[in-house]
């Protein structure tokens, strides 16, 4: 991989160590599924679960509608759902670990469902199971109708808040992983007071959610910018199947590209329950683009609207089908969204484009949430676990979760108490100035639409090429804005460090996945080479690699 371009950076000396240092047994960062759920998992043992969003819940969990895949009917086994899985992971999943997530899914889905948690269920208790693409019989647990993310994430919140051996630390921005000898020593993290401290700590869980934030368009919160992969990258942790990023291929289109906000998410289970797919001239289109139709698998659906919307066409979501199969009371998240803006999709088709929505590759971890780090576990969406392959299955996601949370907290209950870290607190690093916040917000946006257009759905050896160069030298800039800010002896405020933090991971998970994409000389599940556009034969392998290939 080709080296990033040198830039000539004035050193930063004198900077004041951190002055707050506060130990603990075990944190948790990040307050989606995955690190709510890990928490409530470790009790009684004291945990710190830290969050730099203003409330507990946070992440693109509580933005989730379809729900979690599981095997939890009579005419469903698990071995059925595994075979899905794999089929739709395109030749890369970790077989192994697919049978494993479909299996404890199940028993794990059980059990959320045995503790009370608020699923659909219909008058004798029994789910409520809801169809998607590329599953062959319905298994999908959903939660308030097209809620379920909010629903669930609400109630586990709840939990939390009630549960007297977890610690909660809100607008709690992580830095950097702290080492010592090769191992988790902590991380360093600025509070919403501007104050920097260091969470001394050898035993470090991130679950900090993905990168979609990194794209223009994206359903996912301003929150997901990369910052665990970025911390883990910088750490020297293992990364794997970072080229693969699927794009949900039915984002409603009601705000500017580029402003920052999320593009509301119109669920495959709209399309499990009859919503078609339409091109400009109100014709079906996906009936010629695959057997399954409107229900093909995510990467094959979002590349047909991408073409079109490409192409200048406006592609629409007809949802009345499915309004009158399942009625409006399956989903009320849709209905007003849509009604926000002023549409009615009981009789008018909604404008639809693909947008970011998850991503398959992430901090490479064994079957009980390890890293390659010792003391550095990850769950959830930044966590590789080779379960999703080139191509994640729909509702997969919430599964992941639920399932390695529990592994990650069985794992850690078996270890004996860690040994007391001892690392001095380390100093402060070098942040932008106030006066760096333009030029950080243009690179920000220059970035997402780099990202868009070069390394989404569609890629080509050109355009990856520019990215890398360019992201590269962005990458010098981003740290003469530090210096030049620590030069200057202003302490920044707390929203500047998050800004800097953000754009920093961005740009540094950026040129990962670039060059993850760069590497692989074939389409494959969502990663889609106009200049290789078929599967190599035989098919490439997983790629691995660390910050130190760039």
């Amino acid at each position: 991989m080709r080296s990033a371009s040198k830039v000539a950076i004035r050193p930063v000396t004198g900077l004041p160590p951190i002055l707050h240092t506060q130990d603990h047994q075990i944190l948790v960062v990040g307050s989606g599924l995955a690190g709510l759920l890990t928490a409530l998992r470790l009790a009684p043992r004291p945990v710190t679960l830290l969050t730099k969003t203003p409330f507990l819940a946070g992440g693109s969990s509580d933005l989730a509608q379809g729900g979690i895949a599981a095997a939890v009917a009579l005419d469903d086994c698990p071995a059925d759902h595994a075979a899905d899985t794999l089929a739709v992971g395109a030749g890369l999943c970790d077989e192994a670990m697919v049978r494993l997530l479909a299996e404890e899914g199940a028993s794990a889905a059980r059990l959320l469902i045995a503790e009370g948690l608020p699923f659909d269920l219909d008058g004798q208790g029994v789910p409520l199971l809801g169809q998607e693409a590329a599953h062959r019989r319905p298994r999908i647990l959903h939660a308030g109708g097209d809620a379920t993310g909010h629903t669930l994430v609400q109630a586990l919140v709840a939990r939390v808040r009630g549960t007297p051996s977890i610690r909660v630390l809100e607008r709690t921005c992580a830095v950097d992983l702290v080492t010592a000898g090769g191992k988790m020593a902590g991380l360093l993290a600025c509070q919403a007071d501007g104050s920097w401290v260091f969470h001394r700590c050898a035993r470090v869980v991130l679950a900090t959610g993905g990168i979609g934030s990194l794209y223009l368009r994206t359903t996912n919160p301003p929150e997901a910018t990369a910052d665990g992969l970025a911390m883990a990258a910088r750490a020297g942790a293992r990364l794997g199947d970072l080229e693969f990023v699927q794009f949900h291929p039915t984002a409603l289109v009601v705000t500017p590209a580029g402003d920052g906000r999320p593009m509301p998410l119109l669920t495959e289970a709209l399309r499990g329950e009859g919503a078609q797919l339409r091109d400009g001239a109100g014709r079906r289109f996906m009936v010629d683009e695959h057997p399954l139709a409107d229900l093909a698998p995510r990467d094959v659906v979002a590349l047909a609207v991408w073409r079109r919307v490409a192409a200048g066409e406006t592609v629409t979501l007809d949802l009345r089908p499915a309004l009158a199969r399942a009625g409006a009371d399956r989903f009320p998240t849709v209905l007003a969204f849509c009604r926000e803006i002023g549409l009615d999709p009981t009789t008018t088709p909604v404008p639809v484009a693909p947008a970011a929505h998850y991503h398959m590759g992430g901090v490479v971890t064994d079957a009980d949430g390890r890293t390659s780090l010792p003391g550095l576990w990850a769950c959830g969406e930044l966590a590789c676990t080779g379960v999703h392959g080139a191509n994640r299955l729909a509702s997969n996601s919430l599964l992941e979760a639920i399932v390695f949370a529990g592994r990650i907290a069985r794992d850690l209950g078996a270890l004996a108490a860690a040994d007391p870290v001892t690392v001095p607190p380390p100093p402060r690093p070098a942040v932008p100035g106030a006066d760096a916040g333009p030029e950080m917000a243009a690179l920000a946006l220059e970035l997402r639409r780099t990202l868009y257009e070069q390394v989404g759905l569609a890629r080509h050896h050109q355009g990856l090429a520019a990215a890398r160069d360019g992201l590269a030298g962005w990458s010098g800039r981003v740290a003469a804005l530090a210096a030049a800010g620590a030069a200057t002896g202003a302490p920044p405020t707390a929203a500047e460090v998050v800004r800097w933090v953000e754009l920093r991971n961005r740009v540094l998970a950026a040129r990962l996945i670039t060059a993850a994409a760069l590497a692989r000389h074939e389409s494959r599940g969502a990663h889609y080479r106009t200049d290789f556009p078929q599967p190599a034969n035989p098919g490439q392998p997983r790629r691995f690699l660390t910050a130190a290939d760039l």
